[in-house]
């Protein structure tokens, strides 16, 4: 068959293109795309050079491994090619037993003839490399390069500690060691916080910091980098006889000092493939590095010699990945989600794309901020990433595919859901809708924080009441809890008269509270027990606070900045405001009266800690007292608390208190500080 003008052009185009990928991933260590869109374009390319011979070139990316060296590091020649393996595009079983079957029909053996002995290993995510041993002694390490031409990066992988300068026991006179070198996920992480705190190049992935380190010219650079190293295979071996099978020879190179992976076995047949292939994909996702797969290698090299080599494979050994973790799609839009608390997530909608085994179609980009450091654009092709139950990223855009009909992503400054106000602080990332009370989307979380103990105390309006009466749409707002009635609650869930009389009657009680209470139980952002008590003792009624600016909201005690910016923000929205007015409607009151005056005497201004069981009063009601003088009751104690208030059983704040000197009160003893006041 000849081929056409359009395969000729067709296939320049993809050696261009992967030429440029070879580029930018071999030698610039910063890939644009996905191994799993390269490994589809190598096949394409493949492909067409098979059906079409008079296509294939010398020059084409099919002839060779990876790229070209970089010329300030010293050039090396391999004695022995350091050649790719074949990588087998069916990623379920079919790919084991497609193996199993050329090698048996390349060694003419029959069905009746015995089961195939195969070295089973992982394929690890990092940079293959050439340790050089002469009389044991590390004399030069040179990456693939090329596949006949590496690198000389002694100077750096000298700095890797887990590769010995020298080795061990009855060493050949020359070996060389080839291997992976990775960087393991926590080290990655740590890497990549020291590199933001420095203000430094963030890196995408271990391989990418790995390879980067490897190259370096600097050696100091390589050595802050936790690199680590295991070792798989031979090249030149010199006069040393070399044992019978791969994983003898890997028991040789580990009795050498030389590190290689535990997670490996002789496996005989198809059977024993299949078995170390599911096993190692139940544990990927927990392994403390990176691999994209399993690689089979015929065990006997006896019979790796008869098979032989095809262009640039051997036909003895396979590699075997699991479902591509990343791969590229098109990011449709940003939509914008707001959470439970009010927090607006932008929301990635990508066209959909098969990746770590399932179909994504969402994806979350966490605030602005982390769009903007990505660079993403509405209308890009990005790259996704998911590990197995990992929640699917986006990690970048591919810049060279943009057309110029990108858009950027802008933050809608009213919330998509109920048009409030959205809200952010200086020192935070996330935006959040300021209409709590009304919006929708913030209406379960709204209303549980409403009845809580600390707040309305609506004893029975819990998590699954509250979901049911807001999921049958008879709750909207918290004024909606006092119009409700026996017939509301008959309809729903294990809901029995005894307990629809007792939710009402808790509802009744709740209709009187404080105006610190009532001012917690609003849920206005920042604002805790502390801060509501605060603002009721230093404006005296609601309608006060409501109308107080930030800063006549300064001049309340422990209130900053941010928390004054909360509290006016919050009223400041006609929808809370409204819904104030709906519960005072619905008979809803607190007590109000004018400012009070600050309390003096000696609890006033003091830290108080609370710890054991007290005589005749709960802890709540210690607390209670003690603030209604001035104090402030704190969780834990160190230099700057006041008193230790101990009960029965007191435990390690009451030696805390003795460590560091501090007062220590019985229940008698704080009863008399606080008359005095």
């Amino acid at each position: 068959m000849i081929a056409s003008p359009q395969a000729f052009e067709r296939a320049a185009q993809l050696r261009r293109e992967l030429e440029a990928h070879n580029y930018t991933y071999y030698v610039l260590d910063a890939p644009t795309i996905p191994d799993a869109e390269y490994d589809r374009l190598f096949r394409e390319l493949e492909a067409l050079e098979r059906d079409y011979p008079e296509l294939a070139a010398s020059h084409s990316p099919t002839q060779r491994v990876g790229g070209a060296p970089m010329p300030e590091l010293a050039a090396v020649r391999h004695a022995v090619p350091m050649l790719s393996i074949r990588t087998e595009t069916d990623t379920t079983t079919g790919g084991v037993i497609a193996f199993d079957t050329r090698v048996r029909n390349a060694l003419e053996l029959g069905p009746d003839a015995p089961a195939v002995e195969y070295l089973a290993e992982l394929k690890f995510d990092g940079l293959a490399i050439s340790l050089r041993y002469e009389n044991g002694v590390l004399v030069r390490a040179a990456t693939r390069g090329d596949g006949e031409n590496g690198e000389d990066v002694t100077h750096n992988v000298r700095t890797i500690r887990q590769i010995p300068l020298r080795l061990v026991g009855a060493v050949p006179a020359l070996i060389e060691v080839r291997g992976e070198i990775y960087m393991r996920r926590d080290a990655f992480d740590r890497l990549n916080v020291r590199q933001m705190a420095n203000g430094e190049k963030v890196f995408v992935n271990p391989r990418n910091a790995a390879a980067g380190a490897v190259r370096q010219l600097d050696p100091r650079i390589a050595a802050k980098r936790p690199l680590s190293f295991f070792a798989y295979g031979l090249g030149e071996t010199g006069d040393w006889t070399v044992p019978a099978t791969q994983g003898e020879m890997l028991e040789a190179l580990v009795a050498f000092g030389l590190p290689v992976c535990e997670h490996r076995v002789v496996a005989k047949g198809v059977e024993d493939l299949i078995a170390f292939h599911d096993r190692i994909a139940g544990m990927r996702d927990t392994l403390p590095y990176d691999i994209d797969g399993v690689v089979y290698k015929v065990n006997r090299f006896d019979l790796q010699r008869r098979l032989g080599f095809v262009t640039r494979e051997p036909r003895w050994a396979v590699a075997h990945k699991y479902p591509a973790q990343e791969e590229i799609t098109e990011l449709l839009d940003i939509e914008v989600q707001v959470g439970r608390t009010g927090a607006l997530t932008p929301v990635a909608r990508l066209r959909p794309v098969f990746v770590g085994g399932v179909t994504v179609t969402n994806a979350t980009l966490h605030n602005e901020e982390e769009i903007q450091r990505k660079g993403l654009l509405i209308g890009d092709q990005v790259i996704v990433r998911r590990a197995g139950d990992v929640i699917p990223e986006v990690v970048g855009p591919v810049v060279e595919r943009r057309s110029g009909s990108e858009r950027p992503f802008v933050m809608p400054p009213r919330c998509p859901v109920c048009a409030s106000h959205v809200e952010k602080a200086e020192d935070e990332a996330i935006a959040r809708c300021s209409g709590g009370l009304f919006c929708p989307a913030q209406r379960k979380q709204a209303l549980l924080h409403f009845a809580g103990r600390r707040a309305m105390d609506i004893e029975g309006l819990g998590d699954k009441l509250v979901e049911q009466l807001v999921d049958a749409g008879i709750v909207k707002t918290p004024a909606d809890v006092y119009k409700l009635g026996v017939l509301a609650l008959a309809n729903l869930q294990r809901m029995a008269d005894k307990s629809a009389a007792n939710l009402l009657a808790a509802i009744e009680k709740s209709r009187h509270t404080t105006l610190a209470r009532f001012i917690f139980a609003l849920g206005i952002r920042n604002v805790g027990e502390a801060t509501a008590r605060d603002l009721a003792r230093h404006f005296g009624s609601l309608d006060t606070v409501m109308e107080a600016d930030v800063d006549r909201l300064l001049h309340v005690p422990d209130v900053g900045p941010v928390v004054a910016q909360s509290i006016a923000g919050f009223f400041g929205e006609a929808h809370n405001r409204e819904v104030i007015e709906q519960l005072r409607a619905a008979g809803v009151s607190w007590e109000e009266g004018a400012p009070a005056l600050v309390p003096s005497g000696l609890a006033n201004g003091k830290t108080f800690v609370l710890t054991g069981t007290l005589p005749t009063m709960s802890r709540d009601e210690a607390k209670a007292l003690i603030e209604s003088h001035g104090g402030k009751v704190s969780g834990s104690v160190s230099k700057k608390t006041d008193f230790v208030v101990a009960g029965a059983e007191a435990g390690s704040k009451l030696a805390k208190a003795e460590e560091l000197g501090v007062a220590v009160l019985d229940e008698d003893g704080l009863l008399r500080l606080l008359e005095q006041a």
